[in-house]
């Protein structure tokens, strides 16, 4: 039974982070930004953001929690707020808009004026923008700190990040094998997943407020 729930835990944290940082999504903003770079100068780009986005998804794993108890922020009130603004970020990706929660159009037209990508918009906000940050600490709080179910965040955010990896360094290949639309479509399922997930985390952060405000 317990295993079962380890294996539930980890399923959900993997749907919740894959789905949020999207990484087919990202595979037409990586084919706008990186155009015209020379192939071993677009693979250091993916990489460096990879790793950026890794460090600041970290950050907020380990001090997440810390930061909002020291604002006074209790537990149920940021799952529903977090899950509030999740579920937005899955409304923006059923109707096929552009999610302010991972960059904004101010965002973007700045992003195709620099030079070094790398680090904004690919690893901020695109990859660990808001909708990731939430994603994790809410993660990190419902595991309640035990060890094996912080491992299992640990193993899925590894995963989804190599996918997204992975997908920016073969993005022509996708563009070409699966076109536009079907980017799109596959972005339109991973929205209702979300929403799921999304209200699934307001529910649980109204009914820990009921139980503890008897």
């Amino acid at each position: 039974m317990l295993q079962s729930g380890r294996m539930l835990f980890f399923v959900k944290a993997l749907v919740a982070l894959f789905t949020v940082i999207d990484p087919v999504g990202l595979v037409p903003v990586v084919l706008t930004l990186t155009a015209g770079m020379a192939a071993a100068e677009r693979t250091t780009v993916i990489i460096r953001a990879t790793v950026i986005a890794a460090g600041v998804i970290v950050v907020f794993g380990v001090l997440g929690n810390a930061i909002f108890s020291s604002l006074g922020v209790t537990p149920e009130a940021f799952s529903i707020a977090g899950g509030a603004l999740l579920f937005l970020v899955a409304i923006d990706m059923l109707f096929g808009r552009q999610s302010g929660a991972r960059e904004t159009p101010r965002e973007a037209r700045e992003a195709r004026m620099r030079e070094d990508i790398s680090v904004f918009p690919l690893a901020i906000p695109m990859i660990s923008g808001p909708g990731t940050i939430t994603t994790i600490i809410l993660l990190v709080d419902s595991s309640g700190g035990a060890p094996l179910y912080l491992a299992a965040i640990a193993i899925a955010a590894a995963i989804t990040l190599l996918a997204a990896a992975a997908a920016m360094l073969i993005s022509l290949q996708i563009q070409k094998r699966v076109g536009t639309t079907g980017i799109l479509v596959l972005s339109r399922v991973l929205g209702m997943l979300l929403a799921a997930v999304a209200t699934q985390f307001i529910l649980n952060g109204i009914a820990t407020f009921i139980q503890s405000h008897p």
